[in-house]
């Protein structure tokens, strides 16, 4: 057991390994994954180039991804029974003339990237302004989040010292509240 735990500890600080590892982070959780890889290069054990270039490869991976995902499902015969060629189109129609702002809400709003991009694939809206809106959108959020959790990754480093998980779940948790409570103020309200 040792053994492999000095293994996986020495693949780890191999950067190919390590990008993988943020990569596959962000598949399970985007936003845990930019903050504990934030706090990773705060403590040395990530070059940022490496954690910040990986974290905005696995997301734009993972939004493209959910794209397709929506292409895949238009191709679905029975998805005419419950969504007609008419209707479909008046989406489309209805998207394409508001699609970036829609991307960029989706990236900013907890809960709406998965039904917001799989629809636009479903839709098959354009794929370059959806690529091009996807990448600035995560370009933006990404830094933004990153550097937040940079700052305070020095602050729960020096202050929490072997407590420093438990104050890396805790800024987490009060992220995803802080996040759900501003996606109940925004429900119900239309984008135009």
């Amino acid at each position: 057991m040792a053994t492999l735990i000095l293994l996986l500890t020495a693949a780890l600080r191999h950067p190919v390994m390590q990008a993988l590892s943020v990569i596959g982070g962000t598949f399970i959780l985007e936003d845990a994954a930019t903050v504990i890889t934030a706090m990773q290069v705060q403590t040395g054990a990530i070059p940022i180039e490496i954690g910040l270039g990986a974290l905005y490869a696995g997301i734009v991976l993972g939004d493209l991804g959910l794209y397709g995902m929506g292409r895949l499902a238009a191709l679905v015969p029975w998805m005419e029974r419950y969504i007609p060629a008419r209707r479909r189109d008046m989406g489309r129609d209805w998207l394409n003339g508001r699609l970036v702002r829609v991307i960029l809400a989706s990236r900013f709003l907890p809960g709406l990237r998965l039904p917001t991009y799989t629809t636009c694939g479903f839709l098959k809206t354009s794929f370059l302004i959806f690529a091009a809106t996807a990448i600035f959108g995560t370009l933006i959020w990404t830094s933004l989040l990153f550097g937040i959790s940079m700052k305070l990754g020095h602050y729960i480093i020096a202050y929490l010292g072997a407590w420093r998980w438990a104050g890396i779940a805790m800024f987490c948790l009060v992220l995803l509240g802080m996040s759900r409570l501003v996606a109940r103020q925004l429900r119900g309200k239309e984008i135009t």
